[in-house]
């Protein structure tokens, strides 16, 4: 008897010992560095709020392998030096196991050149570019889940190009962004047999579209692709109108239409066309759009709108939850890497994404939008 009650109390310590580190595994912090100040708020604040809700959903299931996820978020006002200050910063507090969401081209330049993630061999998802100059490098650490933009440039040029379009002008930021997309639509146009009759451009973090808006009306455009943000997309619209330019203008999916509206009004910003590298928010037929609105309307997130940089985000945490589901227990950044790498047209939900060890490019979906009168978006 005595030998029976002790092995019963060995065995009572044994679950008691187990039991909580299996309910109470690690979280698994995943951290971003993007702007949550300043004209880029709203694209930061969308990209987090997307994440987030996959992430809740995910935890009110049980979490990844039993352990919950964790988003820290922290605000670089999209300023570079303060992408690296802050990544790093987060690396040495938290400890995150990944990167997500991070926003602009040259912040992410910055944060490859200064090798913030080699250095720690940390992953970075779903970042809001799609540069050449990021995309061509391949870099074995970032995992772009959105289509880039030579490819939008494309699509907008090859829409025009058969309806008869001709004359072109290009509205540019003044950046690593502007820059290398300007590249891009300049050869798209050459190739399509098309004329550039003018480009002017406007400092990155301002809307100073003035003489833009002067230089560009005089050309006398057929249409106007704006290589910009969206306050800065904006205002130059607005002037533009104000100005009686009636060229067609057309944005890069970096201009949220919802935003344009709110700022200018809807009799403005109507007719304005959008690249889009996402399905339609309020298109429920797509799997993935009717289980976000799902998700929504079950953990109701405030200040935001399910548009269409809320839906990238969304995506991004979808992706990275699979690798980390792949990567099993107690994962690693190099498990994570190595998973990612597995993802070889994974179904998001008619949505679809493909790594492999030699590309990090994970989609080519790319939809073109029109604002009507009443300022929302029709395909």
């Amino acid at each position: 008897m005595k030998l029976i009650s002790l092995l019963r109390s060995a065995l009572a310590a044994l679950i008691v010992g187990v039991a909580p580190a299996v309910a109470g595994a690690a979280d698994i912090v995943i951290g971003q560095v993007a702007a949550f100040s300043g004209p880029l708020a709203p694209t930061g604040t969308h990209m987090r709020a997307g994440a987030q809700l996959y992430f809740d959903a995910v935890n009110a299931e049980g979490g990844v392998h039993g352990a919950r996820i964790r988003l820290i978020s922290k605000d670089d006002g999209y300023k570079t030096d303060e992408t690296v200050r802050l990544a790093r910063e987060l690396l040495k507090e938290s400890r995150p196991l990944a990167f997500i969401g991070f926003v602009g081209t040259g912040n992410v330049e910055a944060m490859l050149e200064k090798k913030v993630l080699s250095e720690a061999g940390i992953p970075l998802i779903a970042v809001r570019t799609g540069a050449a100059s990021v995309v061509q490098r391949n870099d074995p650490l970032l995992f772009l889940t959105r289509a880039s933009y030579a490819e939008e440039v494309q699509k907008i040029i090859d829409q025009y190009a058969t309806t008869g379009y001709t004359r072109f002008a290009i509205l540019y930021q003044d950046d690593a962004f502007g820059r290398d997309v300007l590249g891009s639509t300049e050869q798209a146009i050459s190739k399509a047999g098309g004329t550039l009759l003018a480009t002017d451009s406007y400092p990155k973090n301002t809307t100073e579209v003035g003489a833009a808006v002067k230089t560009i009306a005089a050309a006398k455009p057929q249409a106007v692709i704006m290589i910009a943000n969206t306050a800065a997309s904006a205002e130059f619209l607005k002037q533009s109108r104000e100005a009686g330019n009636l060229a067609q203008y057309v944005a890069l999916s970096v201009t949220d239409a919802a935003q344009v509206v709110k700022r200018i009004g809807a009799d403005k910003a109507e007719g304005l066309v959008l690249t889009q590298v996402v399905p339609d928010p309020n298109s429920a037929i797509v799997p993935l759009i009717r289980e976000i609105q799902d998700n929504f309307a079950k953990f109701k997130p405030k200040e935001v709108t399910a548009n269409h940089t809320f839906v990238e985000g969304y995506l991004g945490a979808k992706v990275l939850v699979e690798a980390l589901r792949r990567a099993g227990p107690n994962p690693t950044r190099q498990k994570l890497r190595e998973a990612l790498e597995t993802l070889s047209n994974y179904d998001a939900g008619e949505v679809f994404i493909s790594f492999s060890a030699n590309r990090h490019a994970g989609s080519r979906f790319v939809d073109i939008t029109i604002l009507n009168r009443a300022g929302k978006l029709l395909r």
